[in-house]
């Protein structure tokens, strides 16, 4: 009896953790269909009539569908560039012999993930205007891939521990270079754990905010985030327009998260139990 009470309270907590985090995303979308008026006497109840329009303005007043393709490109081409690069870096740091050179990049990498991007903010501003990238995509796709490479290069090594050498050594033997051997055996291998860091450094990128406000000035190349918080001096404080663009920003990244949510498990999950 005492068991079955323990369960029905950890369900009933975990119950009200979900309504919880869930209200929030139930309220904006909800009042993406009403008018302003509807939203500031009704908060709380449904739409008496479907306000399409908000979409509709979202979309061609104020440009969300280019704010949504550069978020795209930028967010997609810095995760798949990172992924590369932590992939290549994780296979190094534990594979080739250099036991010492290994732990300390290893140990480096470990140690960026305490340091906050933020503060790193001006001289990385500095660094990007000398460079002449500043409101060039490139402003956005160098930090981002820089900033996702530790982390997946940590979840990776973790899940490269735990493959056997030996599949390594039997492409040796096949006559493999390095570069085979990361092609042909260590990439299919590891593919729930790179589908795990695409969507964790995917999710990130897309949300950012301050330095995509930061590093961009051109209207042309703005990302969603940044979009969505002019959307709301554009319209005058239109809090139906406004609700619509955060669901528009929103919506992709949880279709990409529930339809993988399993592989991000199998993922983190992958290395840390070695076979």
């Amino acid at each position: 009896m005492t068991l079955q009470r323990t369960k029905w309270i950890s369900h009933l907590v975990l119950l009200v953790y979900v309504a919880v985090v869930l209200y929030p995303l139930l309220f904006v979308f909800n009042s993406s269909f009403k008018g302003n008026s509807e939203i500031v006497l009704r908060p709380w109840s449904l739409p008496e009539t479907f306000q399409w329009d908000n979409y509709v303005n979202a979309f061609s007043s104020s440009h969300i569908g280019t704010y949504f393709l550069n978020s795209l490109y930028v967010s997609g081409l810095s995760t798949i560039i990172g992924i590369l690069l932590a992939t290549g870096i994780a296979y190094a740091v534990t594979r080739m012999k250099f036991p010492n050179v290994s732990k300390l990049v290893y140990g480096a990498l470990l140690l960026s993930l305490l340091i906050p991007p933020v503060s790193l903010l001006i001289p990385l501003y500095i660094m990007i205007k000398d460079m002449g990238l500043y409101n060039t995509p490139f402003a956005l796709l160098v930090p981002y891939t820089a900033f996702g490479i530790p982390l997946s290069v940590f979840i990776i090594a973790a899940f490269l521990k735990s493959v056997p050498k030996e599949l390594e050594e039997a492409g040796i033997v096949d006559g493999l270079t390095v570069y085979g051997l990361l092609g042909r055996i260590v990439l299919p291998l590891t593919t729930p754990t790179l589908v795990t860091v695409f969507i964790l450094n995917f999710m990130n990128h897309w949300n950012e905010y301050i330095m995509a406000n930061l590093f961009l000035s051109s209207q042309s190349l703005r990302t969603l985030p940044v979009a969505v918080v002019q959307f709301m001096d554009k319209f005058n404080m239109n809090y139906g327009a406004l609700c619509a663009s955060v669901m528009i920003s929103c919506i992709p990244v949880m279709i990409v998260y529930a339809a993988l949510q399993r592989k991000i498990i199998e993922g983190v999950t992958a290395g840390s139990v070695k076979g």
